[in-house]
């Protein structure tokens, strides 16, 4: 078990989304079938400046941060269709009958189904940073959307499919957008299919939204990137983010998680290792080339979430951003 009675509020945090096109065919890898998703392999840096030419065309250059493996898993081309830039979102999901969330009502739900989990997970994520993020920062913290379902959403950033793209946040509309099929994918790099891993991966991307209210996430630059580049450093401050929540999720009397184990921090960390860039890059077949790096090595994401979890303050997650 991971979440207790005192997670309350399911069923009214997170909305349902995503056409059915893009259901049922993964993430994107070679072999994924069903719906309108690709199943080409890994696209490596081609999909990285598709990323960024997307960006341009709808005027957040930079700013649309995905998770790690968005960038070298869409087979370079499907990553965006369209030219929308319209924030309605699209209806259905894949996840339940019906496509909605209706069946993620209590806290046994979340413990259950992935869906009502990644619910649930950001009820926790708002009450961590909603404390510590004033009290550490000065800044106020302001709710993220959030949006689960697989297939294609209209988004603030422009037209995506979560099917290829995977998990993203979009400063646009501070919406996090989340496919449950994800996980399969993750859980085929190498990284565990673990509860816990689940809720790192939604952790990561509420700390991409925690940089959108700091006010540095459009430093982050996937034109330039580099082990040392602003991409790079923002995600690891996001793995950071992640480790920080991880450590104050399960502490004081009103905790909504139950004491995390060692089992479960190492669900977060094999994650971590699987979606860094070398490992990604050998995955494909090639060779590991910092150079094209966007958001980490294995060593250094597993790294960045450790350390917010041990040290668990924003400070401990500090970043030197090129300006």
């Amino acid at each position: 078990m991971t979440f207790n009675s005192n997670l309350n509020g399911m069923g009214d945090r997170a909305t349902s989304g995503g056409s059915s096109g893009g259901s049922g065919g993964g993430f994107g890898f070679g072999g994924g079938g069903g719906g309108g998703n690709r199943g080409g392999g890994f696209g490596g840096i081609i999909g990285m400046l598709l990323m960024s030419k997307v960006g341009r065309r709808f005027g957040i250059p930079g700013i649309l941060v995905v998770a790690a493996i968005a960038f070298f898993a869409s087979g370079g081309t499907g990553m965006f269709n369209g030219g929308s830039s319209t924030n309605n979102m699209t209806g259905g999901g894949n996840v339940s009958a019906g496509g909605s969330l209706d069946h993620c009502n209590t806290w046994e739900d979340a413990n259950n189904y992935d869906d009502c989990r990644i619910e649930g997970t950001a009820i926790s994520l708002d009450s961590v940073w909603s404390d510590i993020l004033p009290d550490e920062t000065g800044i106020n913290y302001i709710e993220p959307a959030v949006q689960i379902g697989d297939g294609t959403v209209n988004t603030g950033c422009g037209r995506a499919s979560t099917a290829q793209t995977g998990p993203f946040y979009c400063p646009g509309d501070r919406t996090v957008y989340i496919g449950d099929d994800f996980f399969a994918q993750l859980k085929s790099m190498g990284g565990s299919d673990g509860p816990f891993a689940q809720m790192y991966v939604v952790a990561h991307e509420f700390g991409h939204h925690i940089q959108n209210l700091q006010g540095t996430i459009g430093l982050s630059d996937y034109d330039d990137p580099g082990e040392d580049s602003n991409a790079v450093k923002m995600e690891l401050q996001a793995d950071c983010y992640a480790g920080v929540w991880a450590n104050h999720a399960d502490n004081g009397d009103n905790a909504m998680i139950d004491p995390l184990t060692d089992n479960q921090i190492s669900q977060a960390i094999q994650s971590a290792q699987a979606i860094g860039d070398d490992a990604i890059q050998q995955s494909s077949g090639g060779s590991v080339n910092p150079d094209a790096w966007t958001h980490g090595s294995s060593e250094q994401r597993q790294q960045w979430f450790t350390t917010g979890y041990s040290e668990g303050t924003v400070n401990a997650c500090h970043q030197e951003f090129a300006q």
